[in-house]
């Protein structure tokens, strides 16, 4: 019986011995395939420099600069227009695009759009929107498109006015492009032609004279700092108030593409404040000690005259 169990027991561990040997051989061609041996590894090489064509996609932001209103676009209906006739009254939101990309600027335009809609200005009422396409092929029908949709997601009933979808021909769009900093190439699509464009993701706002106040990059935008961008960029003309006082506090910052809490004025408010309520309690503490005395002085009156009658 011993021996029955010994050479089960012998036969099971070489069955299991065989499958080990036939997993590892299996398993070793796939590891090699890999990696290979300690010893025999190689660094690939590195590139050293920035591919020539990803130099040319960029943001410079040119703060303070003024863009050319003279340059000549069509608008969504076909007609002739110029960057001029949406500026001189209110602040405007620029974005450089085209309408046929299905990756980046959708996704920028949606973006917009979703910080708008909790941005308590209107569009067409306290700003403007424009958007300039920079391919040259496209047409009016497709700008037309495009704002309808997104005057849709817009959902705010009256302010189509407020919204610009343009398209015009290369050297315009060169000029607005390098004024503004926005760097872009052409590339080949999936079809292998030269119909799609490679460039960064950014808007920016513009005061009513048609200079750059602010630069916001990426895809997704902070409704607080477009509140605050177009306060500043319209010097004040659609700020309430508390929102003079926010930009009291707050400050854009071309590094961060955001506005950044000001510690100083903070400090320096603080200071007011305490000064303030220094002054109020002096005041109050004067006032109750001259009535005191007042009333010490009719009272100590009384008491004399009491004393000479009764005396």
């Amino acid at each position: 019986m011993r021996e029955t169990v010994t050479r089960r027991s012998s036969t099971k561990g070489a069955g299991l011995l065989l499958a080990c040997a036939l997993l590892g051989l299996c398993v070793l061609p796939a590891c090699q395939g890999q990696s290979s041996w300690y010893g025999e590894k190689h660094i690939g090489p590195t590139a050293e420099q920035q591919p020539s064509m990803l130099k040319k996609i960029t943001i410079a932001q040119r703060l303070n600069q003024q863009i050319p209103l003279d340059l000549a676009f069509r608008d969504e209906t076909g007609k002739l227009v110029h960057l001029g006739d949406y500026f001189g009254k209110r602040p405007v939101i620029l974005s450089l695009v085209y309408y046929q990309c299905k990756i980046l600027c959708p996704e920028e335009m949606d973006g917009l759009v979703s910080a708008l809609d909790m941005v308590k200005f209107n569009a067409g009422r306290d700003f403007n929107v424009v958007f300039v396409s920079i391919d040259p092929t496209e047409t009016p029908a497709m700008a037309a498109k495009e704002k309808a949709l997104y005057v849709s997601r817009y959902g705010r009933p009256g302010t189509a006015n407020g919204w610009h979808f343009l398209t015009g021909q290369q050297p315009a769009i060169e000029k607005l492009a390098r004024a503004v900093g926005f760097g872009y190439v052409k590339v080949q699509g999936p079809d292998g032609k030269l119909s799609q464009y490679a460039h960064a993701s950014s808007i920016e706002v513009l005061t009513p004279q048609g200079r750059l106040s602010q630069y916001y990059l990426g895809v997704e935008f902070s409704p607080k700092d477009l509140d605050l961008g177009l306060v500043e960029a319209g010097q004040g003309a659609i700020g309430s108030p508390v929102d003079n006082l926010l930009t009291y506090c707050y400050r854009y910052d071309p590094a961060l593409n955001r506005h950044s809490l000001i510690i100083s004025r903070i400090v320096q408010a603080g200071c007011l404040l305490t000064m303030l309520l220094l002054g109020a309690y002096m005041i109050v503490n004067f006032r109750r000690d001259v009535r005191e005395a007042r009333l010490y002085r009719l009272t100590g009156n009384q008491g004399r005259t009491n004393t000479v009658v009764n005396g």
